[in-house]
């Protein structure tokens, strides 16, 4: 067994395969690029390593500075996690060279399985259904794909986790759709090879988990449902799945073990399946990720099994244990938390984490923690809830549960998100496919009136004191004249000190007053609990002050209250004939679609910006000559106006200035 193992990435995997490394008794080695320095997979190993400057090119996908760390802390073997160099050859090769373990499976595996094209044929080619299609090197890729016909799928042959995919319903649409894959691929994998499939319409995504020893020992765990995705990003996950009888469970697992048998696999991997849900039996091969996976915890939850654990003793040359064949034990679904927007259709969120409480009574794996900086350098997922329970009914209950105790201030996230959609009937029922997601329309309600009215109190208390000429009102004869709170989200009127006020939501002059106090000394920055008295009933509040927001939270729920200020429009309130196009997140633009001084059309792609591996094209929101303001390479902040239409205003596009985002 090794001593010492080198941890290849960064935040909650990181954390987490430290933790098992500690329970077996081996030092773990961490490393880090420079915003990185002091984060949590810093804390938790015995040992960390800076490797470069933030952007990954330079530092966790930098294989010298990985194999140069593992050489001065004398780690014997590296373990990837997921993403970054999880599946990479080369990272593999440069392990071998140096004379490390690479805890994962051989190069040829790495290899054959990391193109979607080779595998494919391969797996065919060993009696596993696949899915119609074409591949590069096609001499004419457009035109091959087109007798497919729609609806198609483009995906980089190289890529994984739904990166750079696009589908397409029609064939107009397919030479973009060919030429934002290939930019993606050829930017995130650096092989811009892409294959094209006929798009399996509301299928359901299910996976095998495998381990696989040097002995020639394969084991199948079970299976996980992965359908609830956005945008092919997994939300929410799994297992067992309520769609397969056990019949058809044992034909995907005897599939996937001739998969991982036909390649000489070792250690642990997910072959992963598109399911039609009116005849599962009719499954067919999808790809196979060599690695861990996101969601491996609810395969740990049903099964008892360390998978991190068995990567290790496997790499070390153990033979499986036998007895890791079992039944599954009762039920366990995974949320993923994300800090993004969904009600500004799921924009990465960045900002400091404030505050931070995670549930009791289930598996949290996080790596967040207040003052916690969450930037556009790295995947925007900030943890895991998992949620393990006899049934699958009440996993579901246990699991909203636990998100309704997490508590996240400064940073917005898509926690309220989960909730709604853990209540979604499809979801209850367990009968959603792939498609439920991205047609799903589950805005926000608006925010709640005892959410403005606990803000605004908190804000009155903060500024109230005994000192007569620093009362937020003023000191004057007569009555209190109210004092106005603005938020983003509505207005709120308040008279009198905070233990004795009288609110009035909306129209200040007809508003209907109500009787409310809140208990509790309110800091600025800090937070704070309170009790919150409404019209006679009490409820708990937290509450956090900012200079440009409060956040509350209260029911369960949270709320980032923007502070309004009438004179500050945002880049998103202009409207769709805004001749201005503002970028609504900070990160990098990557293609640059028009020149200066083209004539462009309403809803023409003109900029695209990427942030947190995801990609925002701006459109034009109306017709006329385009100024372009930026170049490839650029970093632009929040807000920033990129391009400029002029010209009499012609049509314009209904989706405004902005539309779809791709996961890259």
């Amino acid at each position: 067994m090794f001593t010492s193992v080198l941890i290849a990435n960064r935040g909650e995997i990181a954390v987490r395969i430290a933790r098992t490394l500690r329970r077996m008794g081996i030092r773990s080695v961490a490393v880090y690029s420079d915003p990185d320095d002091g984060a949590a997979h810093v804390r938790a190993a015995d040992l960390a390593v800076r490797i470069g400057p933030a952007p990954a090119a330079q530092s966790y996908l930098d294989v010298a500075a990985i194999i140069e760390a593992a050489r001065r802390t004398g780690a014997e073997a590296v373990h990837p996690g997921y993403g970054f160099l999880s599946e990479s050859p080369e990272l593999a090769r440069a392990c071998a060279d140096a004379g490390l373990v690479f805890i994962g499976p051989g190069q040829a595996a790495l290899e054959l399985m990391g193109s979607k094209i080779r595998a494919k044929a391969h797996v065919a080619a060993a009696g596993v259904p696949v899915i119609e299609g074409v591949s590069e090197p096609d001499e004419d890729l457009l035109t091959a794909a087109a007798h497919l016909g729609p609806p198609l799928l483009v995906k980089p042959s190289a890529g994984g986790g739904g990166k750079g995919m696009q589908v397409v319903r029609d064939l107009a649409d397919l030479p973009e759709a060919l030429a934002t894959a290939r930019r993606i691929a050829r930017a995130a994998f650096g092989d811009e090879a892409l294959l094209v499939e006929r798009f399996v319409d509301a299928p359901r995504h299910i996976e095998i988990q495998v381990l696989a020893d040097a002995h020639g020992h394969v084991l199948s765990l079970g299976e996980r449902e992965c359908s609830l995705q956005r945008r092919h990003q997994k939300v929410i996950e799994e297992a067992p799945s309520p769609l397969l009888t056990e019949t058809t469970r044992q034909r995907m697992s005897d599939a996937a073990v001739a998969v991982a048998e036909s390649v000489g696999y070792e250690g642990a991997g997910t072959v992963e399946f598109l399911v039609p849900a009116a005849d599962p039996d009719a499954f067919a091969f999808m790809e196979m990720n060599t690695r861990l996976q996101v969601e491996h915890p609810v395969t740990e939850a049903v099964t008892g099994v360390d998978l991190v654990e068995w990567q290790v003793r496997i790499a070390a040359g153990e033979a499986l244990d036998p007895g890791l064949d079992r039944a599954v034990d009762g039920h366990a679904i995974e949320a993923r938390i994300y800090a993004e927007r969904p009600d500004s259709g799921f924009l990465p969120a960045t900002g400091t984490a404030a505050v931070v409480r995670w549930p009791d009574e289930v598996r949290v794996d996080h790596a967040l923690a207040k003052g916690t900086v969450v930037g556009t350098e790295y995947d925007p997922m900030l943890a895991k809830v998992i949620a393990h329970a006899d049934t699958r009914a009440d996993a579901l209950a246990r699991l909203d549960r636990a998100l309704a105790d997490t508590v996240i201030f400064g940073i917005e996230t898509n926690v309220d998100y989960l909730r709604r959609l853990l209540a979604h009937p499809e979801v209850r029922t367990g009968t959603a496919d792939t498609t439920l997601l991205d047609g799903l329309t589950m805005s926000r309600e608006h925010t709640p009136n005892e959410a403005l009215i606990a803000a605004a109190l908190a804000r009155h208390a903060h500024a109230w004191t005994d000192e007569l000429w620093r009362r937020p009102s003023g000191w004057r004869l007569g009555a209190d004249q109210p004092v106005i709170y603005a938020f983003a989200a509505g207005t709120v009127a308040v008279s009198g000190p905070p233990e004795r006020a009288l609110v009035a939501v909306g129209d200040t002059t007809d508003g209907q007053q109500r009787r409310c106090a809140i208990s509790g000394t309110v800091l600025l920055r800090a937070v704070s609990s309170c009790a919150l008295v409404l019209d006679g009933m009490s409820a708990g509040v937290d509450v956090l002050l900012e200079p440009a927001a409060t956040w509350v939270r209260w029911d369960g729920r949270t709320w980032g209250l923007d502070h309004h200020d009438p004179d500050t429009s945002t880049a998103m309130s202009a409207g769709v004939s805004d001749p201005q196009l503002r970028t609504p997140m900070p990160g990098t633009v990557v293609a640059v679609h028009a020149a200066t001084g083209d004539r462009v059309e309403a809803g023409d792609r003109i900029v695209t910006v990427e942030a947190m591996k995801m990609e925002y094209p701006l459109r034009a929101g109306r017709a006329g000559t385009i100024t372009i303001d930026v170049v490839v390479g650029d970093q632009v902040t929040s807000g920033q106006v990129l391009a400029a239409v002029t010209g009499p205003e012609g049509s314009q596009d209904p989706r405004g200035p902005s539309a779809t985002i791709h996961k890259i």
